[in-house]
C-alpha cells in the first residue's frame, strides 16, 4: 500500500479523530440530529481541512522555518480566516444550511480537529501530499463519525425508547460504542 494511501486510511479509520483521539466532540454531538446536516457539516469541515493543511505546509515551509514559536498563533489566525470564508460562501450558496448549522459553523474555528491537524501535521513532518492524505481522511474521518451518530439518532427518534434513557445520555452510550468499534481498527496497523 503507498504511504499516501496509508496515511489516509489512518486518518479515517485507524486514528480517527472524532471516535479514536476525541477530537471534534462539539459538532460530534451538536449537529448529528440530521444526517443531510451531518453529512454538509463534514463536507464543510473536509473543505476547512484540505485548505488548512495547505496553508500550514506553506506557514511551515516558507514563513515559519525560521519562527516556529509563532507556528499556534498563526495556524489560529489561519483556521479562523478560512472558516470565516466557508460561513460566507455557505452563507451565499446555501442559506438553508446556514440556518439548519446555526452556530455550529462558527464553531468550527474552535473546532479542536481543524487545530489538531495542523499540529499533527507539524510534527508529523508531512510534506505538502502527504497533508492532503491526511486532511481529506481526517475529513472524511469526521464525516463518517458524524453521520454514523445522526443516522443512529435518527432511527432513535422513531423507537420507543425509555424516558431515562433519552437525551445527552444516550448520545454519549452511542459515542462510547462507535468509539469502541473504530478502537478496532488499531489492529490493522499491527504487521
Amino acid at each position: 500500500m503507498s504511504d499516501l494511501t496509508w496515511i489516509l486510511l489512518s486518518a479515517l479509520l485507524i486514528n480517527n479523530f472524532t471516535l479514536t483521539l476525541f477530537l471534534g466532540l462539539c459538532p460530534f454531538f451538536g449537529v448529528t440530529s440530521k444526517t443531510e446536516t451531518a453529512l454538509r457539516l463534514g463536507t464543510a469541515n473536509v473543505f476547512v481541512m484540505v485548505i488548512t493543511s495547505t496553508s500550514v505546509w506553506f506557514l511551515n515551509r516558507f514563513i515559519l522555518a525560521n519562527a516556529p514559536y509563532l507556528r499556534i498563533i498563526s495556524f489560529i489566525i489561519v483556521i479562523a480566516s478560512l472558516v470565516q470564508i466557508v460561513e460566507m460562501a455557505i452563507k451565499k450558496l446555501s442559506p438553508t444550511l446556514f440556518r439548519a448549522l446555526g452556530i455550529y459553523l462558527p464553531l468550527i474555528t474552535t473546532n479542536c480537529a481543524i487545530f489538531g491537524l495542523a499540529i499533527f501535521q507539524t510534527n508529523r513532518g508531512y510534506d505538502l501530499w502527504q497533508g492532503l492524505a491526511f486532511a481529506v481522511g481526517a475529513g472524511l474521518g469526521l464525516t463518517l463519525a458524524l453521520a454514523l451518530m445522526a443516522s443512529i439518532r435518527e432511527r432513535l427518534d422513531l423507537a420507543d425508547v425509555p424516558s431515562a434513557a433519552q437525551g445527552f445520555g444516550l448520545s454519549l452510550i452511542i459515542a462510547s460504542c462507535l468509539a469502541l468499534a473504530f478502537m478496532g481498527f488499531a489492529g490493522l496497523g499491527a504487521g
